[in-house]
């Protein structure tokens, strides 16, 4: 006798988690990720300020885009929750009131950690890719690295890597300059 079928995830069953868990629904399948630790938080948000100071609030700087800490978005069924997003005012001239964004942003970063290296790359990329955004940026702040990805032809193209302490210009914010060491935090000296 086979086991019943599984019933596709819905978001009641999303909502019913926990506070302290970060919710997304993937393909019918219900992730449940506990929120993240220092170094991702502090990755996230060393980075918000990075880029949303001078693309989101900066009447001097280089403007044009709406930046988001962990925005619900909704792609049909597929429930994401990215660590950050961008989207071009172009695009979207008013930024909505809203609890969830359907329209896909042009730019997404997920802050990979141990709990979400694979749903982040294997899972999540390809949805990314087949709403359209644009830019994608994976931060590793274990490993000390940022990948830099482009949409092209429906596939993600490698563009660039940094690492430890370089000094990142990445597209699509290349008009400003991300020191990497400041989003690292650094490791605790090995005692003895």
């Amino acid at each position: 006798m086979s086991a019943p079928a599984r019933r596709p995830a819905s978001y009641d069953d999303l909502i019913a988690l926990p506070e302290h868990l970060v919710g997304e629904i993937v393909d019918g399948e219900l992730f449940a990720s506990p929120r993240p630790a220092s170094r991702h938080t502090h990755a996230s948000s060393v980075l918000t300020m990075a880029i949303g100071g001078p693309f989101h609030f900066d009447p001097h700087g280089p403007g044009g885009w709406w930046i988001m800490d962990e925005p619900e978005l909704h792609f049909g069924a597929n429930v994401l929750v990215p660590d950050l997003a961008g989207w071009r005012r172009e695009r979207m001239p008013v930024f909505p009131d809203v609890a969830f964004f359907e329209l896909a942003p042009d730019w997404v970063c997920e802050v990979v950690s141990p709990a979400t290296a694979r749903l982040d790359r294997v899972r999540k990329l390809p949805i990314y890719a087949r709403e359209g955004v644009a830019n994608l940026w994976l931060v590793d702040p274990r490993a000390h690295t940022v990948e830099v990805l482009r949409l092209q032809d429906a596939h993600w193209l490698l563009v660039a890597t940094f690492g430890e302490d370089d000094k990142m210009r990445a597209e699509p914010f290349a008009a400003v300059e991300v020191p990497l060491a400041s989003l690292w935090i650094p490791d605790a000296p090995n005692p003895g």
